[in-house]
């Protein structure tokens, strides 16, 4: 059986050039694990390692679609798998690196069969939670759902309309669907997480956001707009970029701007933390360690 690397944590925390290091030490390339990342035109607000980078070495699963194109969980589980296996045939080590926890778990534990589609009721679903709002339906969906409900979070609309969807549908909880799912890919995984001091990682998290910022987010962001790209898009309406929206309307100064987007962070962090705490394959390391000491107790590990 092939075996695959898993490296996960937080945004911030190192990821990117643990990832890379090991990769040039252990002889194998990365596969990303990053929900934003498959979107052509969206680098710096994703933190989407840079081209010198991926010369040094071959990142995949990133830049694949338009940020208009739709783009799910199953299809990235589909395709990370081939790039996975494709790597193994190689004699390369796949070393899948990211904080997306939704696409590693559905690349290495499986989503049901996505039959239970209704686009009129997921329309509906949505309008009624633009009337109601949302917590409405995350209340419907704790009633019908419960173990599905413990698992997202309140104002998370399109999951939580996703699992009504299902139910509406089929009659039976998406919760009892998702037992029954197949993974796509089947190797010997070492999971590893990297973790860090909150205090230190939101010290990180707040670099990187300055970092974003003079790289150039809003221009960014502005080529988007120019491009066509509604800010209506889900990919749109994701940390990095729906802060910086008011900004470019007149409505937000850019101090604002910057310190919304490090709040919104510091919480997408915690949720990340949440996500993966809950799984105990994860052996978690010292993020403030050495890189070089990372790499040989990883390596050990791998043996």
């Amino acid at each position: 059986m092939m075996k695959v690397l898993v490296l996960v944590g937080p945004t911030a925390v190192g990821k990117t050039q643990l990832g890379m290091a090991l990769a040039e030490a252990l002889g194998g390339e990365v596969v990303s694990a990053d929900s934003r990342q498959v979107y052509k035109y969206m680098d710096i607000g994703t933190a989407k390692p840079s081209p010198e980078q991926r010369a040094r070495v071959p990142h995949h699963m990133i830049d694949l679609v338009l940020p208009n194109e739709y783009f799910s969980a199953g299809t990235y589980a589909s395709l990370a798998a081939e790039a996975v296996k494709d790597l193994a045939r190689r004699g390369k080590l796949p070393i899948v690196v990211g904080g997306s926890g939704l696409y590693l778990s559905a690349l290495f534990d499986g989503l049901f069969e996505e039959r239970a589609k209704d686009p009129a009721l997921r329309r509906a679903l949505k309008e009624l939670a633009g009337r109601e709002g949302t917590e409405a339906l995350y209340r419907e969906l704790a009633e019908v759902d419960p173990e599905a409900a413990s698992r997202i979070h309140p104002r998370d609309l399109q999951r939580i309309v996703r699992a009504l969807e299902v139910y509406r549908t089929t009659g039976r909880p998406i919760s009892e669907w998702q037992r029954k799912r197949r993974p796509p890919l089947e190797a010997d995984v070492l999971w590893v997480g990297l973790n860090l001091d909150r205090k230190e990682l939101y010290r990180r998290i707040d670099l990187r956001v300055e970092d974003m910022f003079r790289k150039g987010l809003v221009e960014e962001v502005r080529a988007l707009i120019e491009m066509g790209y509604s800010p209506e898009l889900p990919a749109l309406k994701t940390v990095g970029y729906k802060e910086v929206f008011p900004y470019l309307e007149g409505r937000r100064s850019i101090e604002e701007t910057i310190a919304q987007v490090k709040t919104d962070t510091h919480s997408y962090a915690r949720r990340q933390l949440i996500w993966f705490r809950r799984d105990p394959r994860i052996r978690w390391l010292d993020a403030e360690m050495e890189v070089e000491d990372l790499v040989r107790m990883i390596s050990a590990l791998l043996e």
